[in-house]
């Protein structure tokens, strides 16, 4: 774990190599990513079949190995605990009412010439959805990706998830059929995203692709947008805390480790003004490690890429978290307002000390698929618009055209573009 004060000597240069520090795949992920797209591009249901067997131990060779019927999905929702079913319902039911009211609005109306404009927005035709596989499978992506979906208007929505030596988790089953998942296919890593977007003699291609990965997962998404749409590229898991010294430092260790569990790649950093504080947070999330189950996994995340930030002031840290950009940014004080509204670059953002940013992961509604990697910059997270796509339209009666196509007629000119010049002139008086 790496410990920055912002009056120190050299901070600027330590912490602009936080900020470039890329924890994402290698070349040789994007080689091998290539040539996997290149067999299912060519040989189709043969190269799955292949893969499955190589990199999960389980052969496709009848129906119910390749896919998960509706009913085995339904028989794994009936068989859940039903305090289990009533929390992946609650889930579901705050998701889809978070993302009814993204839905754009169509626009038609006729401006001052006469001249009729708009947009119109409809769902792409199908959408496939990429779920990580075994036991460690989160029915809570399932949601995330599934739910916004299904509220867009897609009519086919298609998942595909890696079922190690046929083992499936019947909880993503049981998500699957509270979204209401068209078809679910026994197959994973960028195989499973080239069949999408390629399409095979079995799964019919796809219009978008979403949902998390490993870093082939990632990369072959990468690879393949363009062929089909996507939601992001995703890489290693973050998340920043800014934080008072009047926080439980137990609580945010927590929060701190919340993310570092995810991978070795992922990285936890706490911002403070206060040095008091912040060793007291260090000390828990090793008190914590102590005891947590996944402490291998979050440890390694801690050491590599954990970071303590102290800075004179609480305002000082809201230009270093706009370099930093994160997926996911805690603002752990009595009234964060003020410092939430000069932030500018996050994935999403979890106000006040009662806020941890796992209660984003399941149930607040907002969803959880964000942009990493600094892309909160320009990009945002899932939505119902990932879904959907945006068709202009224009009517130009006669008088709106005698009254802006001389003009049109002038820049196409200007351009040296002459048939564009004379399919507007030939419909002029």
């Amino acid at each position: 774990m790496l410990l920055l004060k912002t009056s120190d000597e050299g901070f600027e240069a330590k912490f602009t190599k936080v900020v470039r520090d890329r924890r994402e795949s290698d070349t040789q992920v994007g080689r091998d990513v290539s040539a996997i797209l290149h067999e299912v591009r060519e040989r189709g249901d043969k190269a799955l079949v292949e893969y499955t067997t190589r990199f999960d131990g389980h052969n496709l060779s009848t129906e119910d190995d390749w896919s998960i019927s509706k009913e085995t999905c339904e028989e794994a929702y009936k068989s859940l605990d039903a305090d289990l079913r009533e929390a992946l319902e609650t889930a579901a039911e705050r998701i889809r009412a978070y993302h009814e009211g993204q839905l754009p609005e169509d626009r038609d109306y006729t401006d001052a010439i006469g001249m009729r404009l708009g947009a119109r927005w409809t769902a792409v035709d199908a959408a496939g959805l990429y779920v990580p596989g075994g036991r460690a499978a989160y029915p809570s992506s399932l949601l995330m990706n599934a739910i916004p979906a299904k509220v867009a208007g897609v009519g086919r929505l298609v998942v595909t998830t890696p079922t190690p030596k046929g083992e499936v988790n019947p909880l993503v089953l049981a998500a699957a059929h509270i979204a209401g998942v068209d078809e679910i296919y026994r197959v994973g890593g960028a195989q499973a995203v080239a069949a999408l977007a390629y399409g095979t003699q079995r799964i019919k291609r796809v219009d978008v692709v979403t949902g998390p990965g490993n870093a082939w997962v990632a990369e072959a998404k990468r690879q393949l947008y363009g062929v089909v749409g996507i939601d992001m590229v995703a890489g290693p898991s973050e998340i920043l805390v800014i934080a008072d010294g009047k926080n439980d430092p137990e609580w945010i260790a927590a929060d701190l480790l919340s993310q570092a569990e995810h991978d070795p790649t992922s990285q936890s950093i706490l911002i403070t003004d206060d040095a008091r504080f912040a060793a007291q947070v260090e000390d828990a999330v090793d008190l914590a490690l102590m005891k947590l189950p996944t402490a291998k996994t979050a440890r390694a995340s801690w050491d590599a890429h954990g970071l303590i930030v102290i800075v004179d002031s609480l305002e000082d840290a809201i230009p270093l978290a706009d370099r930093l950009a994160a997926e996911h940014v805690e603002i752990a004080v009595d009234d964060p307002e003020p410092l939430f509204a000069k932030l500018r670059h996050a994935g999403s953002v979890f106000l006040g000390r009662n806020t941890p940013e796992a209660v984003g992961d399941y149930i607040a509604g907002p969803n959880h698929v964000l942009p990493t990697g600094r892309r909160a910059r320009f990009a945002s997270g899932l939505s119902v618009l990932d879904f959907m796509k945006r068709t202009s339209f224009i009517g130009a009666s006669q008088g709106a055209l005698e009254a802006i196509g001389p003009a049109a007629v002038r820049l196409a000119e200007a351009e040296g573009l002459p048939a564009h010049a004379l399919s507007i002139s030939k419909r002029l008086s």
